[in-house]
């Protein structure tokens, strides 16, 4: 009996299947009536770990099943597919925005408010493209 216990273990997966469970069962409240209700407390806990171990195991499978990456409090799982890094920063794009402003901004500042709107419009520039590479730094850890 033991041996077809454990084929069936097999070509489940190594989960217990509904008959399996009722073996289990009968095996305990066997075992009971033969020791006795000094060991009633010990059998219905192993009963309680099998079953819960039953459960947790056709959990696994199922989620295995669905392609989900089994919970780990360790974090990541080896197993996990390896997560997709972001295209590209954004960088690029704020230089050359920040080049294309600045040209025409220049000369429309340097017209209208001298030196002093010069430094005020590559002052904003300059913030504008420091407020970025922070941001970055910040999101990078």
């Amino acid at each position: 009996m033991a041996d077809a216990v454990s084929r069936s273990r097999v070509q489940t997966g190594g989960v217990q299947n509904s008959n399996d469970i009722r073996q289990d069962m009968h095996a305990t409240l066997h075992a009971r009536r033969e020791l006795g209700p000094e060991y009633e407390a010990a059998l219905v806990e192993s009963l309680v770990e099998r079953i819960d171990a039953t459960i947790a195991a056709r959990v696994q499978a199922e989620l295995h099943a669905a392609g989900a990456a089994p919970y780990s409090p360790y974090g990541p799982s080896p197993y996990a597919p390896p997560q997709p890094k972001p295209k590209g920063n954004g960088s690029v794009a704020v230089a050359l925005g920040s080049l294309g402003i600045g040209i025409p901004l220049t000369a429309v500042a340097a017209a209208e408010a001298g030196a002093g709107g010069l430094l005020l419009a590559w002052a904003g520039i300059v913030a504008v493209n420091l407020a970025h590479s922070l941001g970055r730094l910040r999101h990078r850890h």
